[in-house]
C-alpha cells in the first residue's frame, strides 16, 4: 500500500513555474533534520480558471525532483474532487482529496441510519477516549442526529475512493477525506462517528480534513479563539488515535489542516501538541506561492513592479467577481484597498510590504493580499506575458518562494 509520510504539506504552484523553488524549502529542512515531503496540489476548479491541465502539475514536480536530485517522497494531489471531476486527474496523480462537503446534512435514508447505529452499539453511552479528560456522553438520538448529517457524505466518499481504486488498484493511491469547507465545525464526538462510518465503508483513508472553529481566511492568519482551537486539535488527535484502534484504519492515518495558508498563530499550536500523540500532519498550504510571485516581480521593479501594479489595477475593478468563488474564505474590508492611483505611485519596497504577509509590519495590508490572493486568474489571462515576467525574474521570484516556506511555514512547525 502507498503510504503517506509522517509529515507533509501540501503546496501550489499554479502556473507550474516554482516546483523547484519550492521543493528547495523542503531540502533546508531536511538539512536541518526534518522530513518534510511536498504534495503539488492543484484543484479542478483552479486548472479550470488557469487553463492547465492535472498533468501539467506532476510534469513540473518530476522535474524538480530530477534537477535537484530529491531521493525522499512526494506526491501530487487530485485536490477537492469529486466522481464528476476526478476522472482528468487518475493518470497523474496518487494523492486524492476526496471533497464530500456538499453532501453534509443531505437527507439519508432512515434505515441506513439505524443500521449504522445497530453495526455500533460502542458509540452508546460513556464513550471514554484516551487523552482525553471526560468521556462523551452520547445517546443514541445523538449517533442518530451526528449519522444523518454525515452519513450521505461518507457513502459519497465511499463511491469516489472506490471509482478511484479500481482504476488505479488501491495500493496505489492515498486518499484523503475533506469535510471542511461547509458551515459548520464537525466536533470531536462527530469525527468519531465519521471514522467509524469510513471504516464501514472500508474507505482506507490517510488523512482526514475536518473543519475546525474559527475563520480560515486564503493567504492570512487564523482568527478565531485559539484555546478552543488548540482543544479541538488536541481532541481531534485523540480520537483518530482510538479509531485506528477500534476500527482497523490505516495506522499513519491523520489530521489534515486545510489552513487556506500562513495560519502562523496556529502553528506554535500545532507544534506542541503532535508530539503527545506521536502524530503526523498534513497542512495544506493554498495558494499563496502566486503571492510570492507577484511579490518577487515586485521586489525586481521595472517591468515586473509596473505588472504587479497592473494586476492590483485590474483586481480592484472586478473585485466582486473574483471575490464570488472565495466568498466563504475571505474577510476583504473594501475600505481598507487603496486605489489604482495610489498603488500606481508605490515604489518596490511599498508594494512589497503591503503585500507580503509579515503581521507585524504596519505597512501589511491584508485587505490587498486576499484580494490579490483571489485574483490569480488575472496573471492567467495576460498569458505568455507573465510567464516571460516569471522567467525573466526567476531568481528572485524563486528566493521569494523558497524563504516563505522554509522560515514561515516548515521552520514554526516543525524545526522552531
Amino acid at each position: 500500500m502507498l503510504t503517506l509520510e509522517k509529515f507533509t504539506i501540501g503546496v501550489g504552484d499554479r502556473f507550474a513555474h516554482q516546483a523547484a523553488a519550492q521543493l528547495r524549502a523542503f531540502q533546508q529542512a531536511a538539512r536541518d533534520g526534518v522530513e518534510v515531503v511536498p504534495v503539488w496540489n492543484k484543484s479542478n476548479r483552479e486548472h479550470t480558471f488557469v487553463g492547465s491541465e492535472p498533468q501539467s502539475v506532476f510534469d513540473a514536480a518530476q522535474a524538480a525532483v530530477k534537477s535537484l536530485g530529491w531521493e525522499k517522497g512526494w506526491h501530487v494531489d487530485a485536490d477537492h474532487i469529486r466522481l464528476e471531476t476526478v476522472g482528468r486527474f487518475l493518470p497523474c496523480s496518487d494523492f486524492f482529496t476526496i471533497d464530500v462537503a456538499d453532501s453534509i446534512a443531505q437527507p439519508v435514508a432512515p434505515e441506513a441510519v439505524g443500521a449504522f447505529i445497530d453495526r455500533h452499539p460502542e458509540l452508546l453511552g460513556r464513550v471514554q477516549i484516551e487523552g482525553i479528560d471526560r468521556p462523551f456522553e452520547i445517546t443514541r438520538d445523538e449517533v442518530a442526529r451526528i449519522a444523518g448529517k454525515f452519513l450521505l457524505a461518507v457513502q459519497d466518499a465511499g463511491k469516489i475512493y472506490r471509482h478511484i481504486a479500481e482504476a488505479k488498484g488501491e495500493g496505489n493511491i492515498i486518499a484523503e477525506v475533506s469535510m471542511d469547507e461547509t458551515d459548520s465545525p464537525q466536533t470531536p464526538p462527530e469525527l468519531l462517528v465519521i471514522l467509524a462510518a469510513l471504516a464501514d465503508e472500508k474507505v482506507r483513508v490517510q488523512t482526514i480534513a475536518p473543519k475546525f472553529t474559527g475563520r480560515f481566511n486564503k493567504g492570512v492568519d487564523y482568527v478565531g479563539d485559539l484555546v478552543q482551537f488548540e482543544k479541538e486539535f488536541h481532541d481531534d488527535l485523540a480520537v483518530i488515535r482510538h479509531a485506528i484502534a477500534r476500527y482497523g484504519l490505516p495506522a499513519n492515518l491523520k489530521l489534515s489542516v486545510h489552513s487556506g495558508s500562513d495560519k502562523f498563530s496556529l502553528y506554535p499550536i500545532i507544534r506542541r501538541t503532535l508530539p503527545q500523540f506521536g502524530a503526523g500532519l498534513h497542512l495544506k498550504t493554498a495558494g499563496t506561492t502566486w503571492l510570492e510571485e507577484i511579490i518577487g516581480l515586485a521586489e525586481a521593479g521595472g517591468e515586473g513592479l509596473a505588472f504587479a501594479r497592473e494586476m492590483y489595477a485590474q483586481a480592484i475593478g472586478h473585485v466582486d467577481e473574483l471575490c464570488a468563488p472565495y466568498a466563504s474564505v475571505i474577510d476583504i474590508d473594501r475600505a481598507k484597498l487603496p486605489s489604482a492611483e495610489t498603488v500606481n505611485g508605490w515604489t518596490s519596497e511599498q508594494f512589497v510590504r503591503a503585500l507580503r504577509h509579515v503581521p507585524s509590519d504596519p505597512q501589511f495590508n491584508s485587505s490587498l493580499r486576499q484580494l490579490l490572493h483571489v485574483g490569480f486568474k488575472l496573471a492567467a489571462k495576460a498569458g505568455r506575458r507573465y510567464l516571460d515576467l516569471l522567467e525573466a525574474n526567476a531568481e528572485v521570484v524563486g528566493r521569494n518562494v523558497t524563504g516563505n516556506i522554509y522560515a514561515r511555514h516548515l521552520r514554526p512547525l516543525f524545526i522552531g
